[in-house]
């Protein structure tokens, strides 16, 4: 029987990355998964995507194809607010 072990919320801090790593990588994943969503939900060829975010097409390719190494926070927002897009964020205190 395989061993279970339950989350910490957050997948990337699961996978061993420290805490401040772990928190940007979390942060970077929502805001793709919005564009991704955006992208896919209007329908939009990658090449439509790229005319509206104002971005080359090798771009989209790798937002929608997870490279996250390829995205900083700043990139993310910008391509959001070309969308109409208000990027919120909040900070909490850890959980002791």
């Amino acid at each position: 029987m395989a061993k279970v072990t339950k989350s910490s919320g957050n997948v990337f801090e699961d996978l061993g990355f420290d805490a401040a790593e772990s928190e940007n990588l979390k942060l970077r994943s929502q805001l793709m998964r919005e564009l991704e969503t955006l992208i896919r939900d209007k329908r939009l060829t990658q090449s439509d995507a790229a005319e509206l975010l104002g971005i080359q097409q090798s771009r989209v390719s790798d937002l929608v194809r997870g490279k996250i190494d390829r995205f900083s926070i700043d990139t993310l927002v910008k391509l959001l607010a070309k969308t109409g897009r208000h990027v919120e964020i909040k900070v909490k205190r850890q959980a002791a």
